[in-house]
């Protein structure tokens, strides 16, 4: 390829050519450190931090934009309701995609008091792998999992893309809240009890049996994989239920939903939302026992990995063990991990050490 024929790059001090895109990213990544090269999974979160800053903030309805720690937009449309939104998608897990994309983002929402409402869904499909069999189960995913919680399918996108190796689903979910009721992560205040419903990591578990069940049987018996799998469902991704309980039990200041990076990542992003400090107790969160089998079989570490189904919480001191109480009445199993501080962004354990901020997912590096 010429070098020279073309328009001037901005910063690789080469000339490239009027190529297709994917010409002139394969001339980029030639000219590249090969430890420049980003891995597989969420951007770095100090990269992330400096791509939002270059965000444009100008219209004054955006109560809140992107941000580390925040899962979701909050839109003031002059109507009694705040309108929440949010986008996320699903590339680890190809069963049940369609089910898995309606929870993860209705999860979202729900982690700020909201109720989820309408959904969007962009599906693409691998060239040369798709049926109409496999487009309709999908559908009919997205559809069964949007009426059982009562969501609106509203319109989205479906096509059989080039490249892909597997389905890529990205929802966009919409919800509504009472101003009063609005929970954000940045509302996290000294003092507060961090807690954790269910236990870490449920998806991440669901997904090495379903997506890599050949690995586990290395440890785990057929029996122990398919319960394993089962965790999609019971104790299950959704933390719906966990929210609200919450919320109508005593005052909650902050939830987030422990995604990509799992719990640590979610503790780290949680201390950057709300500018303090979190005092971890290690032992106190709780692992399944299955789970643990599945990770360490995988070689990933629990509180690193996919954590969907747990829900992340701090509530006031005065409220946090009728919050517990609350969900574990209801049989969500609720544990009192911690406390909220004055000081740095950080996540400290008991020992003083500093709790390591994932750089990305540990269930990535087996999808690589």
């Amino acid at each position: 390829m010429d070098l020279e024929a073309g328009t001037p790059s901005q910063g690789w001090g080469v000339s490239l050519p009027s190529a297709d895109l994917a010409s002139l990213i394969d001339v980029m990544i030639g000219h590249m450190d090969p430890q420049d090269i980003l891995p597989l999974g969420k951007l770095p979160a100090d990269l992330l931090e400096k791509l939002l800053q270059g965000v444009r903030r100008e219209d004054p309805r955006v109560l809140y934009g992107p941000g580390i720690g925040l899962d979701c937009a909050v839109i003031d449309t002059g109507a009694p309701d705040l309108l929440v939104m949010k986008s996320d998608p699903i590339t680890f897990a190809t069963q049940e995609i369609g089910w898995y994309a309606v929870q993860v983002n209705a999860n979202d929402i729900a982690t700020t008091g909201a109720i989820p409402r309408w959904m969007l869904a962009t599906l693409l499909l691998p060239e040369g792998k798709t049926t109409p069999e496999i487009a309709g189960q999908i559908g009919k995913q997205l559809t069964s999992a949007c009426e059982r919680i009562g969501v609106a399918l509203v319109g989205g996108h479906t096509e059989i893309t080039h490249g892909l190796e597997r389905p890529i689903l990205v929802g966009t979910m919409l919800g509504e809240v009472a101003r009063e009721r609005l929970v954000m992560p940045s509302g996290a205040r000294p003092g507060d009890r961090i807690l954790l419903t269910k236990g870490v990591p449920i998806e991440a578990t669901a997904i090495l049996a379903r997506e890599l069940p050949e690995r586990l049987s290395e440890c785990l018996t057929r029996s122990e994989i398919d319960a394993a799998a089962a965790f999609l469902h019971s104790p299950g991704i959704s933390v719906l239920r966990d929210a609200r309980i919450a919320v109508s039990a005593g005052r909650v200041t902050a939830m987030h939903d422990p995604t990509e990076g799992g719990l640590a990542s979610a503790l780290w992003e949680l201390a950057q939302a709300s500018g303090n400090s979190l005092e971890i107790d290690a032992g106190a969160v709780p692992v399944p026992e299955l789970a643990s089998r599945v990770c360490a079989c995988a070689g990933i570490d629990p509180l690193a990995a996919i954590a969907s189904g747990a829900l992340l919480l701090t509530a006031d001191p005065a409220d946090a063990g009728r919050v517990r109480s609350a969900l574990e009445e209801d049989g969500i199993p609720c544990a009192e991990i911690g406390t909220v501080k004055a000081g740095p962004v950080e996540v400290r354990l008991g020992d003083g050490s500093q709790l390591p901020r994932p750089v990305r997912d540990d269930l990535a590096r087996l999808f690589e």
